[in-house]
């Protein structure tokens, strides 16, 4: 009869401890953290380049004022910042991610691509005019071409293809790649890491993206993600650097998604990444 007792006893106790551990590992899932990452890049010759890559904000909440976010930012002191898509959110307002794009545009050159979101809020034209009014670069199928610390470098950048279909994506891309130089560091910025495919066709020298949020659920020490956007079951393209078989690099943010998705982080912090080419 005893051991019985100290059966249920256990059992009873069972629950609000993995309902505990669930707790903490929600938590600890939700600090944000930022990932250093260096490449080693040919066209980058005789100079040093940060590049700030920030996607999939959501327009969440980071501190008063964006506080957390912004300071972590400027702790790094970029040369450029890159804007992944999903900046601006759906459902939440858009009062986060102004606060944000307005306190970088003011400091740092900013340069920004749509992801899904944008689209499925229904002013995707007021936002890129918004981004423009303040002196972020709206890339659509663009390309910009800068120097910066001696380095020439194009920037472009496509629309996320949700709404304007691959056919229209792939126009958008050919467009941008078609003002690159060969002699230049040419970057892309596009919010769509699982479009592997499509990027082989070109030789980009670093993609950048977001969009998978590492999978929501990320699983530790294979760096594949339980289940990303458009990617499903144990996705692949969900974080970090990927050597692309023709040389290009693939960088794929986490994200900064929080408040705004219906299923928790796990082992899955939101990231903010800072790119050192050399």
């Amino acid at each position: 009869m005893e051991e019985k007792k100290k059966s249920n006893k256990k059992k009873k106790l069972l629950f609000p401890c993995l309902l505990l551990i669930f707790a903490i590992a929600w938590f600890w899932s939700w600090i944000p953290v930022t990932e250093h990452i260096s490449l080693d890049l040919p066209a980058v010759k005789d100079t040093k380049l940060r590049i700030v890559l920030i996607s999939d904000l959501h327009s969440c909440r980071y501190g008063s004022g964006q506080r957390d976010l912004l300071e972590r930012i400027d702790r790094e002191e970029p040369d450029l910042i890159m804007i992944g898509g999903d900046f601006f959110d759906d459902k939440l307002s858009d009062d986060n991610a102004k606060i944000t794009a307005e306190a970088l545009a003011g400091k740092y050159p900013c340069y920004y691509v749509t992801g899904n979101h944008e689209f499925w809020s229904g002013h995707v034209d007021e936002i890129k005019a918004y981004l423009e009014n303040i002196g972020v670069r709206v890339l659509a199928g663009t390309c910009e071409t800068v120097t910066v610390k001696g380095c020439t470098i194009d920037i472009c950048g496509v629309d996320d293809p949700t709404e304007i279909g691959l056919s229209q994506w792939r126009t958008q891309l050919d467009a941008a790649y078609s003002q690159t130089d060969r002699s230049h560091l040419r970057l892309l910025l596009s919010h769509r890491p699982e479009l592997v495919n499509e990027y082989l066709r070109y030789d980009f020298d670093l993609i950048m993206s977001g969009h998978a949020h590492a999978g929501q659920i990320r699983i530790p020490f294979v760096n594949k993600g339980v289940f990303a956007p458009d990617q499903g079951l144990m996705a692949e393209y969900v974080n970090g650097v990927y050597q692309l078989s023709n040389g290009s690099i693939l960088e794929v943010s986490r994200g900064l998604a929080r408040e705004s998705t219906p299923a928790p982080r796990f082992f899955n912090h939101p990231e903010v990444v800072v790119l050192d080419l050399e």
